[in-house]
């Protein structure tokens, strides 16, 4: 699939001119940010260091990137959103603050939070803030309380369709707005990694590990297998699935029409720990989604081609999450990555001859190519690139390819295989 090519002004958006449902995209690192903004995400969201909940799990920026992923995003109008979503505590408001100022400074459209404290204090910097999902927002009345200080809410992931859709209803017709003048956007969980928990709200780290997922540092024991043993005398029993705990991963395809109509003004695809090709894919097909939905084309047909092509990056199998009220049978089937695709890690570039549009790479020893294989190079300058290998030549194990897109030195190639 082609990147949709905006307007000629950098700061209109066609796909939220027509659907009005814009995609939220994660961003885990500058490759995942290039390939955002490649792939046409109408947002990004991303944490900084710590004090956002995949601070151990993401490659996440420091203060110093925000004035470079501030401007990079201005210039194909893109929305910034600073993830400031974790438990917080009195000794670390100093350091708030000057993350605040900073995100303030760089011009960073906004915050997503969860703590009262940090929301005031957005507030009175004027920085535009979200209510994370982290607060379980699940009716209109705490939508009301919170519009004092914040645009747009996260709903709670535990509501069901209708409910989503009695919200944003009832917000429409009592006019509930925030502080910019603007009625309350709603943002909910459209695709990737569902936690058992209450809204992410879960204690199975600190438990065992003094790790708190709330403090961003989750381990993912609930991803692990489990055996059950009965106390008293010893015998262990064998279950069906020991992945007790490990939920399968949210897609919406299935449902996206309903969540458009329901007036839902955001989307927001999870895994900022994932890599740049699932950021980069995700995006082109609930993006591709959202436009056949606005030309009235998205039939079942439609939405097969699309489970199966967003079914080749990471995933642990799909359900539809809580929005169709069923009950959970949809487990992970694994503790591994279900892609229908699997990559290969076959060198760094070392050189690219910009006149002849060919790249060098020296092949890891056990690296093999030939002529029609499927390649991926994933850069910080230039995303995703995805290719066709075509007359290649060896000398030893130094490879040299023609590219369709410029690459840099230090852009890493795999081979993509079907897993």
């Amino acid at each position: 699939m082609k990147r949709h090519v905006h307007g000629q002004s950098p700061t209109i958006n066609i796909l939220s001119m027509k659907s009005k449902v814009n995609i939220l995209a994660p961003v885990g690192n500058f490759e995942s940010l290039k390939a955002a903004i490649e792939a046409g995400a109408n947002e990004i969201y991303f944490g900084i260091e710590k004090l956002n909940m995949r601070a151990a799990g993401a490659n996440n920026f420091s203060l110093d990137d925000l004035k470079k992923i501030s401007e990079d995003c201005k210039k194909s109008g893109v929305k910034t959103w600073v993830t400031l979503n974790t438990v917080v505590y009195d000794n670390e408001f100093k350091e708030i603050n000057k993350i605040l100022i900073k995100v303030k400074e760089s011009g960073i459209d906004g915050i997503i939070a969860s703590d009262l404290g940090i929301i005031e204090m957005a507030n009175k910097l004027g920085i535009e803030v979200c209510a994370s999902t982290q607060m379980s927002i699940s009716n209109v009345k705490a939508i009301r309380v919170m519009s004092k200080w914040v645009d747009r809410v996260v709903l709670a992931r535990e509501l069901d369709l209708n409910q989503v859709k009695e919200v944003i209803k009832i917000v429409k017709k009592e006019g509930i707005k925030g502080p910019k003048g603007k009625l309350i956007e709603v943002e909910v969980f459209g695709h990737g990694a569902m936690c058992v928990g209450l809204s992410g709200r879960c204690q199975m780290s600190l438990y065992h590990y003094n790790l708190s997922a709330n403090r961003g540092k989750c381990i993912q024991v609930c991803r692990r297998k489990f055996e059950v043993e009965e106390m008293q005398s010893g015998k262990k029993l064998v279950l069906d699935n020991n992945l007790v705990m490990s939920r399968s991963d949210l897609c919406t395809l299935g449902l996206l029409e309903e969540l458009v109509k329901s007036g839902i003004g955001a989307i927001k695809i999870e895994g900022r720990a994932r890599s740049a090709e699932y950021v980069e894919k995700t995006i082109l097909v609930y993006k591709e989604a959202l436009k056949l939905i606005e030309e009235g084309k998205y039939d079942k047909k439609a939405q097969e081609r699309l489970l199966k092509e967003v079914s080749k990056v990471f995933n642990r199998g799909f359900s539809e999450g809580y929005y169709m009220r069923r009950s959970f049978e949809e487990w992970a089937k694994g503790d591994s990555n279900l892609a229908s695709e699997k990559k290969k890690m076959l060198g760094e570039i070392e050189h690219y001859y910009t006149k002849i549009g060919v790249a060098q790479v020296k092949l890891a020893k056990d690296g093999k190519v030939k002529d029609g294989d499927n390649y991926l190079i994933l850069s910080e300058k230039n995303g995703v690139i995805r290719g066709i290998f075509k007359n290649i030549r060896m000398d030893g194990n130094i490879l040299t390819f023609k590219t369709e897109k410029k690459v840099s030195k230090g852009d890493r190639l795999f081979l993509v295989e079907e897993a």
